[in-house]
């Protein structure tokens, strides 16, 4: 068994979630939240940041930590243990330019609801839910507005 780490952004800007659209050849099709893998030396914070830049060209800030989900996929002989911590962040637009190398072709920001259904992975889903109240408890008079 191999163990991966990961870690991701729920990226909300006037209460819209950014999204990306995944495209593998035609084998995988979905919305996603931007993640990646952790590389030597980094810190979650700055894994999290980074892949939000490099996947959806959004620069963003943290605000908090919001947990960590884990799956478990195969590969070739083995099977992968995966954890992928995830951030609560902001951003200053609704402007994203998605990633081709990384197969990803559309990005953009949804309303919570519309997020929520696009999601590809249940684990996404229970993450974007506990970052979205985070982000209406730091944010109070939000619900009225966004939701």
């Amino acid at each position: 068994m191999e163990k991966a780490v990961s870690c991701g952004g729920v990226v909300i800007f006037r209460g819209k979630v950014l999204l990306l659209y995944k495209n593998f050849h035609n084998r995988y099709e979905g919305w996603v939240l931007p993640k990646g893998t952790v590389e030597k030396e980094e810190t979650y914070q700055e894994t999290a940041l980074r892949e939000v830049r490099e996947e959806a060209g959004v620069c963003a800030r943290i605000n908090e930590y919001v947990g960590k989900s884990e799956y478990s996929f195969h590969i070739p002989g083995n099977v992968v243990e995966k954890e992928v911590h995830w951030f609560l962040m902001s951003s200053d637009s609704f402007s994203s330019k998605p990633q081709r190398e990384e197969y990803f072709y559309y990005s953009g920001y949804y309303r919570y609801i519309e997020a929520y259904h696009l999601l590809k992975f249940p684990n996404e889903k229970m993450i974007l839910e506990k970052a979205y109240n985070k982000y209406l408890k730091r944010n109070k008079n939000s619900y009225k507005i966004y939701h």
